[in-house]
């Protein structure tokens, strides 16, 4: 049976980017653990998350467009989840919390 294609772009990004998602897994793990700053999960998740939606955008740019931009979204939040299944807090990156 054929991989769905966002789990292709999925595994290619992290292939791609192995030592940079190790590293971040190792600071998103602390974050969950309360053991890692805000500010430094932040500076470490940023890089990141730049790199997820530029696989992002490569994964849903043709259907963008059209009649198919609907399906395009479901297709990004279907990404979007595979990276929630590895990075739960990722949507937690770039938030700024007033001290």
């Amino acid at each position: 049976m054929a991989v769905a294609k966002y789990k292709q772009y999925y595994q290619s990004m992290v292939e791609q980017n192995k030592q940079g998602f190790a590293a971040f897994k190792l600071v998103h793990d602390g974050f969950t653990q309360s053991k890692v700053t805000q500010e430094n999960y932040n500076k470490k998740g940023l890089p990141i998350v730049d790199i997820i939606r530029d696989w992002d955008r490569r994964l849903c740019s043709a259907m963008g467009k059209g009649a198919f931009s609907k399906y395009s979204e479901q297709l990004s939040e279907k990404f979007w989840n595979e990276v929630r299944k590895e990075f739960p807090l990722i949507d937690k990156v770039g938030v700024k919390v007033k001290k």
